[in-house]
């Protein structure tokens, strides 16, 4: 059994089924949430001092930004088929979201600043990127990537691992501010899975034990990393997705491979 509350269940299966805020995590940057909405419901909001990524996981919405509307955007209706839609909402602007088939949609937010404007990110805009090898294979679709300077501390990613096979292994970490060596970020999971019945594990664990986390990963779970490794492993039969939101005191990814697993990649 888990002693923290690093996974979160979802609540409920419709509307806002997570919240995740810096105050509910207990850290400072990375704020996730996610609403279900069927075909003709609606979300929206404020961004206030975060800027956010607003991320199509599936199906069709229409998507405004101050008033500005971007029209229906999104083709993907599960998260395996491909690179998502998404819109960037800088902060201190408001959004909306009217969904036009049934919509996952995550809300992605981090500490706003600078002066980026509004924009859909299209599939495509960030090519797909494979790592590793035989059982450490997965598939990565960049969104909002450090190299694109289009926000000014959010960074969003999806990953595909397929059935079987180990991701963010060898195991990494980001939580010592020491660059160029490596950055501080905070981290979500928001996990799904193809069947939805299969499971999968994440560990987050630190170097001395003090943080020492095993998960059983359910579909539409989300993990916290607040420190430390966190490497997930999927189970035979079953593909893994998962958004990770990533933010920190710099917008750099630079991690720490456990030494003792750096073997694996010679």
């Amino acid at each position: 059994m888990s002693k923290t509350n690093l996974r979160v269940r979802p609540k409920g299966t419709t509307g806002q089924v997570h919240d995740v805020t810096p105050a509910s995590a207990g850290w400072t940057y990375v704020g996730f949430a996610l609403h279900k909405l069927s075909a003709g419901e609606k979300a929206g909001g404020q961004a206030g001092d975060k800027e956010l990524c607003l991320v199509l996981v599936s199906g069709k919405a229409r998507i405004a930004v101050d008033g500005v509307d971007f029209g229906e955007i999104g083709e993907r209706m599960t998260p395996f088929e491909g690179a998502p839609y998404a819109v960037y909402v800088p902060m201190g602007s408001s959004w909306s979201a009217d969904a036009t088939t049934p919509l996952d949609l995550a809300v992605c937010a981090a500490p706003g600043g600078g002066d980026h404007k509004a924009h859909v990110i299209a599939p495509g805009r960030h090519p797909r990127i494979t790592r590793g090898k035989g059982a450490n294979v997965r598939h990565v679709y960049n969104i909002m990537p450090e190299d694109d300077g289009a926000a000014h501390s959010l960074l969003v990613v999806e990953v595909i691992t397929p059935q079987g096979n180990t991701s963010s292994y060898p195991p990494h970490k980001h939580d010592q501010d020491n660059l160029p060596h490596e950055s501080m970020l905070e981290e979500t999971y928001f996990h799904r899975l193809n069947p939805p019945q299969g499971f999968a594990m994440q560990r987050v664990y630190t170097d001395d034990r003090s943080l020492d986390e095993a998960l059983v990963i359910e579909d539409g779970d989300v993990t916290l990393v607040p420190k430390g490794y966190h490497p997930v492993a999927t189970t035979a039969g079953y593909d893994l997705y998962y958004l990770n939101v990533m933010a920190g005191p710099k917008r750099v990814w630079k991690f720490h491979n456990a030494a003792e697993h750096e073997w694996l990649l010679q």
